[in-house]
């Protein structure tokens, strides 16, 4: 009897031999240990050094010192109120060569990082964009924002830097200036505006006043509100809501400010929601429709009619978790108003939903779906209907375990919940009489 010797087919499940696998090269090769960032333990791209003569990932130790720490990681010695890491030139390369020699292995060489901005740098464009103002040179102007743009998009630490040394006031006042005459489509001073705008969202953080109240302006709410409008520009859009976001977060009294100047700014912000053109914009604008809610109450009637609660629903069932937080939110604070519940109340998927969503979301969630059902079933006259619609879809099982898990702050709108609840319990028809209902009302007497 003969046989035929041949190599076994592997498994398709079957791990394949060493050699076979996607490996890199430096998984393969050796890395000098002086080449490793202490903290990542990774190769090293931008090699800087502290003052106590450790030398670090630039990445590495900037995330360390943004966390509140001022001491060296390796030999926890007290850094400097501003420590300023220098460029380790020698080090970076001697890396670049170790990745040329080993370049057989696949390991790429790293590039020549740019050198951050200076303050000194910033402070120049800043006084460049100023004289430009003063001129009306837009072009110029431009020039400079497509400046600042480019340095933010080159690290992090170079925003940091932009913002701290007069950044935001500079571009708030750049755009208050040139939208004193909103220019038409084409103008060079139109798509200033769009740049200064894309340049707002990420320094508002440091307007300080002068830069705030150049924005709050009429002048620049209008200007705003007009790429509110403008569908075309769908980016524009989305910065002109962030913006709005971000003044509100300073100033309470900019939503007046804003409701009682610009005409027809709701149906503008509501629209975002409404038609949504991406997931920042949507949320954005779930914030703001619900500090104008809060804070100027003639825009709660407005949204209401618009048709806020059902578009405010379809992002609770299709939206991510932030989102969903945010809706409810807005739900939440709807039903705060008399003419926000009826509508709500009216809706036969606000009640299911809300019950779903509890211990579902987040903590957060949860809070605004037990004031929300609070409102909606115990604020004013007690709706019965409602209290068992929410039984049946398993409200009273949930409220138990946010009694037993939950804040504080929520505790006594759950117990009231639980007792109106337990009051209906007669007309609930599918009730499971196994979970020992029936001992409720003793309980939560």
């Amino acid at each position: 009897m003969t046989f035929s010797w041949r190599r076994r087919r592997a498994k398709p499940d079957e791990p394949r031999p060493e050699a076979d696998r996607n490996i890199t090269g430096m998984e393969l090769t050796t890395i000098p240990v002086h080449f490793l960032c202490p903290i990542s333990l990774d190769l090293m791209r931008d090699p800087v050094t502290l003052p106590t003569g450790i030398t670090y990932d630039r990445e590495s130790i900037e995330t360390w010192l943004d966390s509140g720490n001022r001491t060296c990681p390796v030999t926890n010695r007290l850094l400097p109120e501003i420590p300023e890491p220098v460029p380790n030139h020698s080090i970076r390369k001697l890396i670049q060569d170790w990745c040329v020699l080993n370049r057989s292995w696949g390991i790429e060489r790293i590039p020549t990082p740019r050198v951050p901005v200076a303050p000194h740098e910033v402070s120049e464009i800043c006084s460049a964009i100023d004289d430009s103002v003063r001129c009306e040179d837009a072009v110029k102007c431009r020039e400079l924002v497509g400046r600042i743009k480019y340095l933010a998009r080159d690290s992090e630490r170079n925003r940091r830097c932009m913002m701290g040394n007069g950044l935001g006031p500079t571009v708030a006042g750049a755009f208050d200036s040139f939208a004193a005459r909103f220019p038409i489509e084409g103008d060079d001073r139109l798509d200033l505006l769009k740049e200064i705008l894309s340049v707002l969202t990420w320094t508002s953080g440091s307007l300080g006043e002068d830069g705030a109240s150049r924005l709050k302006s009429t002048v620049s709410l209008r200007c705003m509100a007009r790429f509110l409008r403008n569908e075309d520009n769908l980016s524009s859009r989305q910065n002109a809501m962030c913006v709005l976001r971000d003044l509100m977060d300073l100033d309470r009294d900019f939503v007046r400010i804003l409701v009682g100047e610009i005409e027809g700014v709701e149906e503008a912000v509501f629209r975002i929601v409404k038609v949504p053109i991406g997931s920042r914009a949507t949320k954005a604008g779930l914030t703001v429709i619900q500090r104008m809610m809060t804070w100027a109450v003639t825009s709660s009637s407005k949204f209401v009619r618009m048709g806020l609660i059902p578009s405010v629903l379809e992002i609770i069932v299709d939206g991510d978790k932030s989102a969903c937080e945010k809706a409810l939110g807005v739900l939440d604070t709807a039903c705060g108003f008399k003419e926000g519940r009826e509508i709500a109340y009216e809706n036969a998927l606000v009640i299911p939903l809300l019950v779903k969503k509890i211990l579902r979301v987040s903590e957060v969630a949860t809070g605004f779906c037990v004031s929300s059902l609070w409102k909606l079933l115990c604020l004013g006259e007690v709706k019965e209907r409602g209290l068992v619609e929410a039984a049946e879809c398993g409200g009273f099982q949930k409220l138990l375990l946010v009694l037993q898990i939950g804040s504080s702050g929520d505790k006594e709108k759950v117990t009231e919940l639980l007792k109106a609840m337990n009051a209906c319990r007669g007309k609930v028809e599918c009730f499971d009489s196994s979970l020992g209902f029936r001992y409720v009302k003793r309980s939560l007497d």
